[in-house]
């Protein structure tokens, strides 16, 4: 059964959707006081602070200003674009050309025409170039947002990623590269380096830990893995931007210290395909809102 929020019409470019961002600012607002109210008390328990988190949380559920994001992608994905003048409606993320329901819950994903496993990024940038003929550095500039450079890169995955909202995450490892691709992810996950010797691992092995108020979910196991991952791309209150799942794997390497990976480089399909595939079986919920 289709849900209203995933059916496509012109009634969903209503302008009363460019107010939807102001119950979230009242809900943070509301639950940052709620928050605060119950840190005061000396003798807080740890079961209480996560209960007031998780009612930020449920405040934060509606009034997604992702929509904004999503919409702006549906609306790139079929414009006319680049030296050929195209949209990217005939663009193949792996169920056949131009199909976008469920795709995102299947990456990433071996494809044959590129002979490689791909992610949602890597294979839109393909898209980019063979469909609207723009060079692979055009097709990758400005993958992230900054103050007054808004990325197109960020409201086309808010767009993709939002057709598999309440789809189930079924990432497969049929093809030789699929399961190298994959090893080679879990190695990542463990590879410990940089100024703090700090892998993934330090963070998201174990149940039950967490820096400040945030909980780090532990990504081996199925609850973590599905509680984590299928909650991004995410609207993010404290930049006011969408952020994908290229953007969370690169913050967390800077706040690990390592080097600066590339847009879009194999290392990051490789960990990428380690937790989607983790994830499996969980109900894809993004582009979802994180604090």
């Amino acid at each position: 059964m289709v849900s209203p929020r995933n059916t496509r019409s012109n009634t969903r470019r209503s302008p009363r959707r460019t107010y939807r961002a102001a119950p979230a600012v009242l809900a943070v607002a509301a639950a940052v006081t709620a928050i605060a109210t119950t840190l005061s008390a000396p003798a807080l328990a740890q079961g209480s602070t996560a209960e007031e988190l998780a009612k930020y949380r449920q405040m934060l559920a509606e009034g997604n200003p992702a929509e904004l994001w999503e919409a702006a992608g549906e609306e790139l994905w079929k414009k006319p674009a680049g030296p050929k003048n195209v949209s990217l409606e005939q663009c193949d993320l792996g169920k056949g050309p131009g199909v976008t329901k469920g795709a995102y819950a299947e990456l990433p994903r071996y494809f044959k025409d590129t002979n490689k496993v791909m992610d949602l990024e890597q294979r839109l940038a393909y898209c980019r170039v063979t469909l609207q003929g723009l060079t692979q550095e055009e097709a990758t500039k400005n993958p992230f947002s900054s103050q007054g450079k808004p990325s197109d890169i960020e409201r086309l995955a808010a767009y993709l990623t939002g057709e598999s909202r309440g789809v189930k995450m079924n990432v497969q490892l049929t093809h030789p590269e699929e399961k190298r691709v994959y090893a080679l992810g879990e190695k990542m996950f463990f590879y410990r380096g940089g100024a703090y010797d700090f892998a993934c691992a330090t963070c998201h092995a174990v149940d039950g830990q967490r820096i400040r108020l945030q909980d780090l979910p532990n990504l081996l196991t199925s609850k973590g893995a599905e509680a984590a991952y299928t909650t991004w791309p995410a609207y993010r209150v404290s930049q006011g931007e969408v952020r994908t799942m290229q953007h969370r794997l690169y913050d967390c390497l800077r706040q690990q210290r390592f080097p600066e990976p590339a847009y879009g480089s194999d290392v990051i399909t490789a960990l990428t395909m380690f937790l989607a595939k983790n994830a499996n079986g969980g109900t894809y919920d993004g582009p979802n809102m994180k604090r």
